[in-house]
């Protein structure tokens, strides 16, 4: 999974940095709204990239999986806030990344690995509508608490439904601007920037129309302090269950993320068993080093490693780019990246998830076997419906039952043949 180290070139650096570019751009709205989310200052939701990705990009085996705040992380974040601050979020944090690095020691990464392609091919699909949604309520310019209040992807689909009669045409047609013209760009030049050049016309159509829509608006550029916090035995103790399972969702999510990052790269053997325990030790490195300013966890976000993917990155130097526009943009935010629509890094998110929808395994749907095209279906269905760690364990138990069924209910349903 390490990257060539020959012919790396003004393509490929160029690759590297759109990449980092539009994977800055698409952190920006995600950090604010799920470190929010969590009780916790929202600009931690972006520190978390900033202060993690050197570290990844150091120790990690996949160059182009990017890590940052994601959603699967939010409920065990907001109770250990809503408890005792940012000072118990930092705990938590740093204590399930202990368990993580634990994790890799054991070599139990390697059994993650495992999961059957056809569950992380619907693992993708799955993130790729859980995207499209969640953007949707910017696109149509309905009421953006939709997205906080429900509990799944297809519920915050049913409350954009039954808002459509407040659709507003401006975002709507900024948004489809960056689709349609990320699209096109791609059909005409795979390695081209393609979300860069979607989200820069519908800049450049914002401003020759005079639309005045939503912006990101000016950020704070300091970094945070250090988060204060007592390792008491008995907080300890309190904080272990909810760090044990924080823990094991974000290593999921990691090596999920990765396998499917890996597919759309054009990479379809799995990681080697010592990559997926060493991808957890870098990542628990990197979070405990940000854990102690009070940043939530890094794990692997589909969305931004396609992005990099799609710009043509290649190397770490992506991940490290990732980081510098991050920086840069919450340094120069008031004077440029903050008149950025929200409706235009809507349009780039929801391309993501249309791309993530993979729609090669659809047509292969047909072509599966019984217990894979059930599986993939299964784990599609349960990311929108449910979440996205569960979802592989609902996808990953077919194939035991199958295995099951097959070797001692299916001989017993037979009919007994006569011997002639």
């Amino acid at each position: 999974m390490r990257p060539p180290r020959a012919n790396y070139g003004w393509t490929r650096f160029l690759g590297d940095c759109a990449g980092g570019a539009i994977a800055a751009l698409i952190a920006l709205p995600y950090g604010l709204a799920l470190a929010s989310a969590m009780g916790l200052p929202p600009v931690l939701g972006i520190f978390t990239s900033i202060l993690t990705a050197p570290v990844i990009a150091l120790l990690g085996r996949n160059p182009v999986l990017i890590g940052g705040t994601a959603s699967a992380t939010v409920p065990f974040l907001a109770m250990a806030a809503r408890d005792h601050g940012v000072a118990g979020a930092a705990r938590l944090t740093i204590m399930a990344s202990l368990i993580m690095m634990g994790f890799g020691l054991l070599r139990l990464g390697r059994y993650i690995t495992r999961v059957p392609h056809a569950v992380v091919t619907g693992f993708s699909c799955g993130i790729g509508g859980m995207m499209l949604v969640s953007q949707m309520d910017i696109m149509f310019g309905v009421a953006s608490p939709l997205r906080r209040s429900a509990s799944s992807a297809l519920g915050q689909l049913t409350g954009v439904l039954d808002h459509l009669g407040d659709v507003r045409a401006v975002p709507l047609v900024l948004s489809l601007t960056v689709i349609v013209a990320a699209t096109i760009a791609v059909r005409l030049s795979p390695r081209a920037p393609a979300p860069l050049i979607g989200g820069a016309l519908a800049i450049l159509v914002a401003r020759i129309f005079g639309f005045r829509e939503r912006e990101i608006g000016s950020l704070a550029a300091t970094l945070p302090p250090f988060a204060g916090f007592g390792w008491s035995t008995p907080e300890m103790l309190a904080a272990l269950p909810p760090a044990f399972a924080l823990a094991l969702v974000s290593s999921v999510n990691i090596l999920i993320t990765s396998r499917v990052v890996e597919h759309f790269r054009g990479r379809h053997k799995r990681m080697k068993p010592a990559d997926a325990d060493a991808e957890l030790g870098a990542y628990g490195v990197a979070n405990i080093f940000g854990g102690l300013f009070g940043a939530p966890p890094s794990v692997g976000i589909p969305a931004r490693s396609l992005a990099v993917v799609r710009c043509g990155g290649t190397t770490r130097l992506s991940n490290l780019m990732h980081a510098v526009f991050l920086a840069a943009i919450l340094g120069l935010g008031s004077r440029f990246v903050g008149h950025i629509p929200i409706a235009a890094l809507a349009g780039v998110t929801a391309w993501m998830g249309l791309c993530l929808l993979d729609w090669s395994a659809w047509r292969r749907l047909p072509r599966m076997s019984r217990v894979d095209a059930v599986a993939f279906l299964a784990t599609a269905a349960s990311v929108m419906a449910v979440n996205a760690v569960l979802a592989v364990a609902i996808g990953c138990s077919l194939y035991p039952l199958h295995r099951a069924y097959v070797r001692w209910l299916r001989p017993a349903r037979l009919p007994d043949l006569e011997v002639e």
